[in-house]
């Protein structure tokens, strides 16, 4: 194999900021962050948004939009624009 051609594959610790929760697995993902862990050694840092912990398909937890739903919400905006008014 040529030399210097490969990213630097090491382990990166990975924060769900939603859940609270950290990950540390291998990577190649380049970040500038570093974090020390539970177990006291310094890794490269990367905030998630959503991850296997967060997510409402893997948690099974539905999220609540609004009380009335995207349809009606949708319906109450946009249903009179296609009927006809009476004469």
């Amino acid at each position: 194999m040529r030399p210097d051609i490969h990213p630097l594959y090491r382990n990166v610790l990975f924060h769900d900021t939603s859940a609270n929760v950290f990950f540390l697995i291998g990577s190649t993902a380049e970040t500038d962050r570093t974090y020390t862990h539970t177990d006291g050694k310094s890794y490269p840092y990367i905030a998630l948004d959503v991850s296997s912990e967060s997510h409402p398909i893997y948690t099974g937890q539905q999220r609540q939009t609004t009380s009335e739903g995207r349809v009606a919400s949708f319906q109450k905006r946009f249903g009179a624009i296609g009927t006809k008014r009476p004469e």
